[in-house]
C-alpha cells in the first residue's frame, strides 16, 4: 500500500539514528509515556527501573498527584517500587503534554474502548497522536502500545506525524509494540513477558527493539507495525473464541446433566493437543471482550465477516443473562420469585484478586437482577463502589456471616482468593457459583453451577 507521506524503507543508518541509538544503549534517553493506567504505569516503572528518566503524562490529576508522592493506584505495582524512583527523579508525572518536547522516546498507552454501537473508539489515540505531532522533534521515536485494529499505525500515526520535514525512518521513527499486561498475574510481568515490535522501517524496528531490550528480557521483531498489531489481536481472539467454545460447552453439559468442570479437568490430563479454558459469567477486562471486535470491525470494511469472532461474541455476551436465568430458576425451586429476593453478590471485578471492573460481566448481571426487581448487595474487598446503568451507585457492604445468612441467594461472580468459601457455603441458604470456586468442598448440596 502506498501512503502519501514521507517514508524511507532504507536500512542505512542516519545521524539521528546513531544519536538515538547511543542514548538508548547508555540509557540517557528521556522517555515519555502517554497514559498511566494499567498499561502505562507498569511500563513507566519498569523503564525507570532500567535506568531511564521517565516522564508520564496523564489526564487524571489525582493519579499524577498520587504517583509524584511515591504512591501507587494499581495493586500490581507496589508503592515500595515507585517511591525510590520518584525520590531519585527517575520517574515523575504531569498533566502537561508539552513536557514531551524533551523526550527522545514517546510511548502511547491510552485506552481503546468501544463506543455505544460497539465500534472502535479512536478518540484517545487520535488525541494522543495530535499531542505528539505538536511536540515532535527530529530524532524522536514514537511507539504505539494501545491495542487497536490492524493498520492503525500506518493509516493514522504515519500520516499525522510524517511531513516534508519529518521523514519516517530517517529523522523520525515510528513503531507498534502491543501491550501484554495481565493484571493480577504475579508470575508473568512486563519484564519477563516477550515484547513484540514492528517498525515502519528497519531503522524504526531496530531503535524500538533496542529501547525495549533495555526494559524487558526478550524482544521479538516482526516485519511491520500491522503484523505486530495482528499478533495482539490473534492472542486475544484465540482466548475469546475458546472461552466462547467452553461457555457453550457448559450449556451443553448442563443439558446433558454432566459437570463441565469435571469434563475440563479430565480433558486437561491429555499432555498434547488440548488447552484448558473455563466457563464463567461472561468476558471482562480491557482486552478479550474488545480486541476481537476491533479486528471484526476492520474486516467488515473489507467486506468480510469474521464468523468465529461474531459467534464467540454472541455466546459470551449471553452469559450474564444465563447467570440470571440460573438464579431465577433456583429461586423458583425454593418458592421465591426473583422480585424482592435478597441477593448477595461475591465479587464484581472482572477477574480474581484485582480491582478492575472494566467490561466486568458482574456489572451486567447486577443490572439485570436490578431490572427484575431483586434487592442487590455486594462485597468486594478490591472494589469500593460500582455504578449501575441507571446511574445509581452501590457500595461494597461489610462481609459477615449474618449478611450471608440474610440473603435468599449468594452468587459468586468473582473468585477472589481471599474469600472464605467454606464460610460462604456454611452460612448461605443456597449458592450460585459461576467460577467453580466451591468445587473441592464436599458435603454441600445447595450449590448451583453454570
Amino acid at each position: 500500500m502506498n501512503y502519501p507521506v514521507q517514508l524511507t524503507a532504507e536500512s542505512t543508518v542516519t545521524a539521528y539514528d546513531k544519536i538515538l541509538m547511543e542514548k538508548l544503549e547508555n540509557r540517557t534517553a528521556k522517555i515519555g509515556i502517554l497514559g498511566l493506567g494499567y498499561v502505562g504505569l507498569p511500563l513507566a516503572v519498569a523503564t525507570a527501573s532500567a535506568g531511564f528518566e521517565v516522564m508520564g503524562i496523564e489526564l487524571s490529576s489525582a493519579k499524577v498527584e498520587t504517583l509524584n508522592e511515591g504512591k501507587s493506584y494499581i495493586p500490581d505495582i507496589p508503592a515500595e517500587e515507585i517511591a525510590p524512583l520518584v525520590q531519585r527523579r527517575k520517574l515523575y508525572a504531569s498533566t502537561n503534554p508539552n513536557l514531551l518536547q524533551d523526550a527522545d522516546v514517546v510511548v502511547i498507552c491510552v485506552p481503546t474502548p468501544l463506543n455505544k454501537t460497539r465500534d472502535p473508539d479512536m478518540t484517545y489515540i487520535v488525541s494522543a497522536v495530535d499531542m505528539v505531532a505538536k511536540i515532535k522533534h527530529p530524532g524522536m521515536l514514537v511507539v504505539l502500545e494501545s491495542t487497536t485494529y490492524p493498520g492503525t499505525t500506518m493509516e493514522l500515526l504515519v500520516p499525522h506525524l510524517a511531513t516534508h520535514s519529518f521523514i519516517i525512518g530517517k529523522n523520525l521513527f515510528v513503531a507498534f509494540s502491543p501491550e501484554r499486561i495481565d493484571p493480577g498475574n504475579q508470575h508473568f510481568t512486563i519484564r519477563n513477558t516477550p515484547k513484540i515490535v514492528g517498525g515502519v522501517s528497519e531503522n524504526c524496528t531496530r531503535l524500538a527493539a533496542t529501547f525495549y531490550r533495555a526494559v524487558v528480557e526478550k524482544v521479538i521483531t516482526v516485519s511491520s507495525p500491522t503484523s505486530a498489531e495482528m499478533v495482539k489481536l490473534l492472542e486475544n481472539t484465540f482466548r475469546a473464541v475458546n472461552i466462547g467454545l467452553v461457555n457453550e460447552f457448559s450449556i451443553i453439559c448442563d443439558k446433558l446433566g454432566v459437570d463441565v468442570w469435571e469434563i475440563i479437568d479430565a480433558a486437561s490430563s491429555k499432555p498434547f493437543g488440548f488447552t484448558p479454558f473455563y466457563p464463567g459469567p461472561g468476558l471482562g477486562g480491557h482486552c478479550i471482550p474488545i480486541d476481537p471486535l476491533y479486528l471484526s470491525w476492520k474486516l467488515k470494511a473489507l467486506n468480510y465477516t469474521a464468523r468465529f469472532i461474531e459467534l464467540a461474541r454472541d455466546v459470551n455476551t449471553a452469559m450474564p443473562q444465563r447467570v440470571v436465568d440460573k438464579i431465577s430458576t433456583s429461586l423458583n425451586l425454593t418458592g421465591k420469585p426473583i422480585r424482592n429476593s435478597r441477593i448477595a453478590i461475591m465479587g464484581v471485578a472482572y477477574k480474581r484478586d484485582i480491582d478492575d471492573v472494566r467490561e466486568s460481566p458482574a456489572l451486567e448481571v447486577i443490572d439485570l437482577l436490578h431490572s427484575y426487581g431483586a434487592s442487590i448487595s455486594y462485597n468486594d474487598p478490591y472494589v469500593d463502589r460500582i455504578q449501575l446503568q441507571n446511574g445509581q451507585f452501590l457500595e461494597s457492604v461489610k462481609y459477615s456471616t449474618d449478611w450471608l445468612a440474610s440473603a435468599d441467594c449468594v452468587v459468586i461472580l468473582t473468585d477472589h482468593s481471599c474469600f472464605n468459601y467454606e464460610e460462604i457455603l456454611t452460612y448461605s441458604y443456597f449458592v450460585v457459583d459461576t467460577r467453580n470456586a466451591t468445587n473441592r468442598r464436599k458435603g454441600f448440596s445447595h450449590v448451583v453451577k453454570l
